[in-house]
């Protein structure tokens, strides 16, 4: 690894935490590069029955890098295979993911957080898709993972950003505890999830993902599409 993410194991439980805390873990090209090959990793080791997201100092994520967007066609379709290797490498992720969210998850940071099966939140995390003041959709069918329909639409159409309680009271989060507690708290769910028959485990996660490409696969493949198109910038898709 380049030092962008590390990954850290106890046992069967694996630890991935987002390196960049000087640019509040933003995903640069680098880093969502690795993020899907850390995940692909981890999906095919036999050895890892759950495995836990943060980042690393006061932020979980803060998105995507914006200032390598543009560029020219290399960088742009870069731009673009990373953000759906990375993305979909976590949404796809075949064993249990538990999402320690240190501090704020935004705009792609609080995709990530969706994509969790479990999410678990220090008190001053805080959520939302701050990209839409400045004319990007964020993804409603990520939104759609983890919050109420009504919820989810006025996240997507305001930009507003809610505090962990808000999200507690809307069931996006299932625990909120202190600042600095939040990894120790998902590591030792996540041990007690690992513990369990990884037979059955894998069987549930097969069937939650069947449900989401059920319920929102044509969704997701459509705001994939607007992602092409936007970061290509020509529409050639």
């Amino acid at each position: 690894m380049a030092g962008l993410l590390s990954v850290d194991r106890d046992a069967a439980v694996a630890l991935v935490t987002l390196c960049r805390p000087e640019k509040r873990n933003a995903l640069s090209i680098e880093l969502r590069e690795e993020l899907a090959a850390a995940f692909a990793a981890l999906a095919a080791d036999g050895g890892v029955a759950c495995a836990v997201l943060t980042g690393q100092g006061s932020a979980f994520c803060a998105g995507m890098d914006v200032t390598q967007f543009g560029g020219d066609r290399a960088n742009r379709r870069r731009l673009v295979d990373s953000s759906l290797a990375a993305f979909g490498a976590v949404a796809r992720f075949p064993k249990p993911l538990v999402a320690a969210v240190n501090g704020p998850a935004i705009a792609g940071g609080f995709v990530l957080a969706l994509h969790a099966d479990v999410r678990l939140a220090a008190g001053s995390a805080t959520f939302g898709f701050t990209e839409l003041p400045r004319g990007i959709p964020p993804s409603y069918a990520a939104a759609l993972a983890g919050l109420p329909e009504p919820v989810a639409r006025e996240l997507c159409l305001t930009g507003r950003v809610m505090d962990a309680q808000e999200a507690l009271r809307h069931g996006l989060v299932a625990e909120v505890v202190g600042d600095g507690e939040a990894v120790a708290r998902a590591l030792e769910l996540a041990a007690v999830v690992a513990s369990r028959p990884l037979p059955a485990l894998l069987e549930v996660k097969r069937r939650a993902l069947l449900a989401v490409e059920h319920l929102r696969g044509p969704l997701f493949a459509d705001e994939e599409r607007a992602l092409r198109d936007a970061l290509l910038g020509d529409g050639s898709g």
